[in-house]
């Protein structure tokens, strides 16, 4: 059975354009775009105010592009796009989109990448994708400088974006420098891209977590972006004009490197004429202050956030939060008794969720202010359709059934970069054409209202969710087996009041080590993720000896005995499971 979006969410005006930049279809109105004219200035910052309208946004991107092609040799037409990849490993910045869309204007491939990696883990993402040139920014300017060192981009191919309070001369290029050059350099030509050329061509190799090895570069074309933009946005049209919403101020926190804060806020919120408020990262006073501050309507943000504000309400009761109409949770579910627990304390909030992946271009499914249903992820947005399979690969037909999500959508991605077994077993073929299999449990459910909505149950992937960031517990597996003192061992997700999910590994000790002291050894080995591993992978969770990690007969690691003991463990504890 093929699921659909409910009838009262409008369809798709057209197919969602093939053979444009992601950057064209932010500045034309004719694809639907809120008129330029009466938008909001798509960035600020939400520490200094400084801001620029539309019109300075476009020309900044213009001039950036100008000045790269002046660097780096490149043409619009010239070579492919495959020559012309650029890492950008920064905090959220005001100039953030624009980079991007300068790049793709010179038909190049933008790679974003987590500010909280290691010299290592940035090292992998820019030599698997290829990079020529890379933006930084001095918080992670000394990360950033090793991995280029050692894929070899040179230091004057290195630029560095702007920070608040961040103000320091160096030799390297910011990027006023290349919005100063690209005044004094010709005009670049005309893309001369044919028809579903946009279809075809990656704009963005996002990373995401697979459940083995490490992260994978999802190719992301432009009209993968464009159609989740429309789709997103045309969804949400009934429910701004049932409460008479033309645009609104959201927050842009979440990191634009990760493909929610990329799409649903870089380009989503800024298509439909909203306003970003960008901050950097999450400081709860900073957070608040903004909100108070610049009247911030939207809250697009991640569980955690949530869980975090709920923790700390003597704080937020000295802000006024009253401007505040739509709070919107991503990345992971969103419980319904917390929900339920925020709207005690602002019950004239509107609280939603969605669910999405890198491999969609994001949302599938999302809520609707006039039809919300906690503990849901609301329903499917225009031009996507679903099945619910069980474990034999039928499908489900009934409500409340649960099996694996697979979506078809104009906005699922192009597949793996270099990793033609990982595409063929996510994405595949049948008489119904093309489906992305998420990995992820759900059942259909009727709401209330009538309209069928999906709740994600679990993850069949085994991936771990710490705050918005995906961690693979194989990669985390890999790490830990070249320490001496583990001679097996296995990583699952625990609950933790502050980040949702954190890494907890089992571990099996060789034989020569027992003579060792336990808490001796897991300080050594947690030390060792420390030291090579981006901080949201560090094994928060603890580490806990085992004799032996339980396996199949065929070897895989049966996770969930090791959950049920961390279960049944903190049980006993009177702890949180």
């Amino acid at each position: 059975m093929v699921f659909y979006p409910p009838p009262w969410v409008p369809k798709l005006p057209f197919d969602p354009p093939d053979s444009i930049t992601i950057g064209e279809f932010m500045r034309s109105e004719i694809y639907g775009r809120y008129p330029l004219a009466k938008s909001r200035n798509p960035f600020t910052c939400g520490l200094t105010g400084k801001t620029f309208t539309v019109d300075e946004a476009h020309k900044r991107t213009d001039l950036i592009a100008k000045a790269l092609a002046k660097i780096m040799g490149w043409e619009p037409n010239v070579d492919t796009p495959w020559d012309k990849v650029v890492g950008i490993f920064s905090f959220n910045t005001i100039d953030y989109v624009s980079i991007a869309h300068a790049i793709h204007r010179l038909s190049g491939i933008a790679t974003p990448a987590n500010v909280a990696y290691s010299a290592g883990e940035l090292e992998h993402q820019l030599r698997s994708s290829g990079a020529k040139a890379l933006f930084t920014c001095l918080p992670v300017l000394e990360t950033a400088l090793k991995a280029a060192k050692a894929v070899g981009i040179p230091e004057d191919k290195i630029f560095i974006m702007d920070m608040p309070h961040h103000a320091k001369k160096l030799h390297y290029k910011t990027v006023d420098d290349l919005v100063e050059l690209g005044h004094s350099v010709p005009d670049l030509e005309p893309l001369k891209w044919v028809k579903g050329q946009g279809e075809r061509q990656v704009a963005f190799l996002c990373y995401s977590s697979g459940t083995s090895g490490l992260p994978k570069a999802v190719m992301i074309s432009h009209r993968n972006v464009i159609a989740n933009t429309m789709q997103y946005c045309i969804f949400d049209q009934p429910a701004r004009k049932h409460f008479g919403v033309e645009t609104r101020v959201a927050m842009g926190l979440l990191p634009f490197s990760h493909i929610y804060g990329l799409v649903v806020v870089a380009h989503c919120a800024v298509w439909r004429g909203d306003g970003v408020i960008v901050l950097p990262k999450f400081d709860l006073s900073e957070y608040v202050q903004a909100i108070e501050k610049f009247k911030i309507n939207f809250l697009p943000v991640v569980p955690p956030i949530v869980v975090r504000m709920l923790s700390s309400i003597d704080v937020l009761k000295k802000y006024d939060l009253s401007s505040v109409e739509l709070l919107f949770t991503g990345a992971a579910p969103l419980g319904k008794e917390t929900a339920e627990e925020l709207l005690r304390v602002y019950p004239k909030w509107h609280v939603g969720q969605g669910y999405g992946l890198t491999e969609t271009s994001t949302v599938v499914c999302t809520t609707s202010e006039h039809d919300i249903c906690q503990g849901t992820s609301g329903s499917l947005v225009p031009g996507t359709r679903v099945k619910v399979i069980d474990q034999d690969g039928k499908e489900i037909t009934e409500y409340g059934k649960p099996g694996e999500l697979l979506v078809q959508s104009p906005s699922v991605t192009l597949g793996y970069l270099n990793n033609e077994r990982a595409t063929n077993e996510a994405y595949i073929w049948d008489e119904d054409g093309r489906w992305l299999k998420t990995g992820d449990e759900v059942i259909v459910t009727k709401a209330p209202s009538g309209y069928e909505h999906i709740t994600i149950v679990d993850r069949l992937k085994e991936l771990i969710k710490v705050k918005g960031h995906q961690v693979a517990p194989a990669e985390l597996e890999a790490h830990l087996l070249a320490h001496p003192a583990v001679d097996d061992v296995a990583v699952i997700a625990v609950p933790d009041d502050r980040d949702g999910e954190v890494p907890k590994a089992f571990v099996v000790t060789p034989a020569s080590m027992s003579s060792r002291k336990d808490e001796e050894m897991a300080a050594e080995i947690l030390k060792h993720v420390q030291d090579h591993k981006a901080h949201y992978k560090w094994l928060k969770g603890g580490i806990e000896f085992i004799d032996v990690i339980p396996k199949s007969p065929s070897g895989k690691i049966l996770r969930r005995l090791l959950r049920d003991r961390e279960r049944e463990a903190r049980r006993a504890k009177g702890a949180k499971i």
